[in-house]
């Protein structure tokens, strides 16, 4: 029975025609036998038909040739389920337009009962431009240099790219619908459903494994480590999981290779720090052996000062050389080392001279630490040798501490008589002294020296740069 666009609509049916037209979607009502009863404005826009064409029509006129032959089955078996449901069921599905171009569309099916029997309405959705973004991510999986692995949240495979099939060794269709494991050893899988549920009760974009060495399986039965990146995807069909696969076999080689290389240049540091350390010791065996001969007091107090002089590089060397970091020195370690081998050098003094240390720990280059060292040495044998003449007892203090984040101070002070004013320090013809100026310039040190009451040398110092990162953590209190 041919009808028209109001043919049976009452005024309570009136808005619902409305509604209709309004809507943004093509909208397309059809009777049992499958003729156009109505269409709206954007069904016009669509398929590029007017209404008074498309009225009356077969349904089939907006449907592509090559799917014309089954539409009518599926239309029957439609109207025998009648109820509301997508179209298609997972297939790809095409309007035409009237001027013959095919364009891909979403369909949604209601069925609307009358007393003229069922009528079925339908939505259509043109996805032209959905479809062209997923195609531009499809190409861009599948140019991707990585392994890229869709999964699901069952973990079954549901797409793969170029790159997974050539670094797993499999084709893609080996791969779609298996288990996710089937790419990973056998010492991972039984772990891998558990690490995977909880990583679905929290997705997030993330590396996979959290330090953890990872190793993906070749089909050949050969494992390969890799790094993956886990990104969470809702899709039409669910959650899904893109993993991103790189196999860092040879990037694992290269680290390889540069670890054996610092190991043998740690090596070659310890070795020759140990030999220069073996060094001074020989001369410092050679000094000793000297003064034995000398009967002149002055001559031996001359090689013993030489000889402790030596003696403080070596101490610095043989820190080095037991130290796992050969770029820096912890000075408060040659302090209490130096003080030992003072106190073991001036035994006679150190009896009734206490040496008091209170120390940061502050690592300090070789540059600064060999110079730096030597002034410790200079500043505690003259004060255990002149300070305290005629004094029963007295003391020194040592203290090594921070000065903010860019310098640090050390600071020796002893009890004893002081520095005659007469003295002109900055003319002396002391070797020690003379030794301290010049060190502490050497090592970019400001100076300051106090006479009396307590006699006091101060060394403000800077930190190299490179020592600010390391140093910064270990400031007391930050």
């Amino acid at each position: 029975m041919p009808l028209n666009q109001f043919d049976h609509f009452d005024n309570s049916k009136e808005m619902m025609y409305l509604a209709v037209e309004a809507s943004p979607s093509g909208m397309v009502m059809t009777d049992s036998e499958g003729k156009i009863v109505i269409v709206n404005s954007m069904t016009e826009k669509l398929f590029g038909y007017s209404r008074q064409e498309l009225i009356g029509n077969s349904l089939e006129i907006l449907i592509p040739e090559r799917f014309r032959h089954r539409h009518p089955d599926y239309r029957q078996s439609y109207i025998n389920e009648s109820k509301s449901r997508p179209m298609g069921h997972g297939r790809d599905l095409y309007g035409l337009h009237k001027s013959g171009k095919e364009f891909p569309v979403e369909v949604g099916l209601n069925p609307i009962e009358t007393k003229h029997g069922t009528f079925v309405l339908a939505a259509i959705v043109d996805i032209t431009d959905r479809k062209y973004a997923e195609e531009m991510i499809r190409l861009a999986v599948e140019a991707s240099p990585n392994g890229m692995i869709m999964t699901n949240c069952e973990g079954t495979i549901m797409m793969v790219n170029t790159a997974t099939e050539t670094l797993f060794g499999y084709q893609r269709e080996e791969l779609i619908g298996q288990p996710v494991e089937i790419l990973i050893p056998e010492s991972h899988r039984v772990h891998h459903p558990t690490l995977r549920n909880n990583y679905l009760k929290e997705p997030s974009t993330r590396a996979m494994g959290h330090g953890r060495d990872l190793y993906g399986l070749h089909k050949s039965g050969k494992e390969f480590p890799v790094e993956v990146g886990l990104n969470p995807t809702p899709t039409p069909r669910g959650f899904m999981v893109l993993a991103s696969v790189i196999d860092i076999t040879q990037r694992k080689h290269q680290e390889a290779q540069l670890k054996a290389a610092l190991k043998e240049k740690d090596l070659l540091l310890s070795e020759i720090h140990h030999r220069v350390k073996n060094n001074l010791q020989i001369i410092d065996s050679l000094l000793g052996m000297q003064s034995d001969q000398l009967l002149n007091d002055a001559a031996t107090s001359v090689l013993k000062e030489s000889q402790s002089r030596v003696r403080s590089m070596a101490i610095i060397h043989q820190i080095l050389y037991e130290s796992s970091d050969f770029s820096h020195v912890d000075f408060s370690s040659v302090i209490h080392s130096l003080v030992s081998n003072l106190s073991v050098s001036y035994a006679s003094d150190s009896s009734r001279i206490q040496i008091n240390t209170d120390t940061d720990h502050i690592h300090i280059s070789i540059d600064t630490s060999i110079p730096l060292g030597l002034i410790l040495n200079e500043l505690c044998i003259n004060a255990m040798k002149y300070a305290f003449i005629g004094k029963s007892s007295g003391k020194i203090d040592i203290s090594l501490k921070y000065q903010g984040v860019d310098k640090f101070q050390m600071l020796i002070t002893d009890n004893g008589v002081g520095i005659p004013e007469e003295l002109d320090i900055e003319n002396t013809s002391s070797l020690g002294l003379q030794l301290v100026q010049l060190l502490s310039e050497q090592i970019s040190a400001e100076l300051i020296i106090h006479r009396k009451n307590p006699t006091s040398f101060s060394f403000t110092i800077p930190l190299a740069v490179e020592t600010h990162s390391e140093t910064t953590e270990k400031l007391p209190g930050s």
